[in-house]
């Protein structure tokens, strides 16, 4: 599978975590409609558009990219390599029980057997983790770390074994209940797993992605709304990490012949109204469409009109943007 067509232009289809949207705020509800761009382009995808339990809809010409490496490409301050096959190693938290481990590392196997990705081996914290997740005031999902140190620790231990990109799974207390199950609220995990990746990523400059490690790994019998259905017939998030980081492109700070940066990127496809982010503004400082998805919306409230910029180009579909873009990026053809 293809993570990159040299012939085919390259555009970001990003859906912040843990902000409740609408598309692709739940299992990799997202990922019909990434798809539908890389039948024409290479897609920049951050992992929380594909990533659905023991799926992935990740797909050739996608770029699997987590949040805070595509912030710092947009910026100029890092470039990506696209790569495949890559040596991937696993983090696991001390704090997950013997039995859950034993889950995952099943799980492990069963990847290495059905997809023949290389998994160098794994990695236990020497102290427990210590997970926090919360909702802010603004309605989107956080957390904090009480021991980061101990996976960054872990991290270096697996780099030295040669691994090229890194799974983390911490142990997570089971989340309140609350609508996300129907398909209404916002996923409380989310944040929380965006601050660890992203920590480790700017550390160890290796694409990192992480997944929960629940101890009740109980599979409901009841009907679940089919956005999140994914995450209630598995009882490990682990796969679509695999899948995602075996053909991840790799991360370097120097600029290469082999390396992509910002320079080709022509197009930022964000919700309706997360515009807040700096994301978007190192975009447009930097000549790259951004593009919001008026379908596609989220808890938050910030929006083109709401930062008077006349840059930003709204459309009310992706599919609508798909055309777009196809329309005026093979326009010379």
């Amino acid at each position: 599978m293809l993570s990159y067509d040299k012939s085919k232009p390259i555009i970001a289809f990003v859906v912040p975590t843990g902000v409740g949207a609408s598309i692709g705020g739940y299992a990799g509800d997202a990922s019909n409609y990434a798809k539908k761009f890389s039948d024409d382009f290479n897609v920049m995808v951050n992992p929380n558009v594909v990533n659905a339990a023991c799926f992935s809809g990740i797909c050739k010409n996608m770029l699997y990219t987590e949040g805070w490496s595509l912030s710092q490409f947009i910026k100029g301050n890092i470039f990506f390599k696209p790569s495949e096959h890559n040596k991937i190693g696993i983090i696991f938290d001390k704090g997950i029980s013997k039995g859950i481990l034993n889950v995952h590392i099943n799980t492990i196997n069963a990847v290495k057997t059905v997809y023949g990705i290389n998994i160098i081996g794994y990695e236990i914290t020497s102290e427990a983790c210590g997970i926090e997740f919360y909702k802010t005031e603004s309605g989107i999902s956080s957390g904090s770390v009480i021991n980061n140190k101990t996976l960054l620790k872990a991290g270096k231990k697996l780099i030295e074994k040669g691994a090229e990109a890194i799974a983390v799974v911490c142990a997570f207390n089971e989340p309140p209940e609350d609508n996300y199950i129907n398909g209404a609220d916002v996923d409380i995990v989310g944040g929380v797993e965006a601050v660890i990746s992203h920590y480790l990523t700017r550390e160890l400059l290796v694409p990192v992605v992480h997944s929960p490690a629940f101890e009740d790994i109980t599979i409901t019998k009841e009907l679940v709304d089919a956005k999140c259905s994914a995450e209630y017939i598995t009882p490990t998030f682990l796969p679509c990490l695999l899948i995602g980081l075996n053909n991840a492109p790799l991360i370097s700070n120097k600029k290469g012949e082999q390396y992509l940066s910002k320079d080709k990127l022509k197009a930022l496809i964000m919700p309706y109204n997360t515009l807040g982010s700096s994301i978007v503004t190192d975009a447009l400082q930097n000549g790259i469409e951004v593009i919001a998805i008026k379908e596609n919306k989220t808890v938050l409230n910030i929006t083109k009109e709401i930062l008077k910029n006349n840059d930003i180009m709204e459309k009310e579909t992706y599919e609508s943007c798909y055309k777009y873009l196809k329309e005026k990026l093979y326009e010379k053809e």
